[in-house]
């Protein structure tokens, strides 16, 4: 299967703006089998499938993963 190079996650702020990051595929698999994208500092990493699901995946300790809102693929 053929899975989009990168995606955008959208996490709800408290600011006025939501947060917006761009993850990029790795080689990596996840434990469901689909690829692993991870943001350019290697901090926000996700398992994201061909639906769309996203499990967020600790990159390291004591993080508290937030759910993204929208999940979506970049246009342009």
């Amino acid at each position: 299967m053929d899975y989009p190079e990168s995606y955008q996650l959208v996490f709800q702020s408290s600011a006025v703006e939501d947060d917006t990051v761009i993850v990029r595929r790795t080689t990596q698999d996840g434990a469901g089998g689909y690829p692993v994208y991870e943001d350019e500092t290697g901090i926000v990493r996700a398992e994201i499938s061909d639906r769309g699901e996203v499990r967020m995946l600790a990159s390291g300790g004591h993080q508290l993963l937030g759910t993204p809102l929208v999940v979506r693929v970049p246009t342009g």
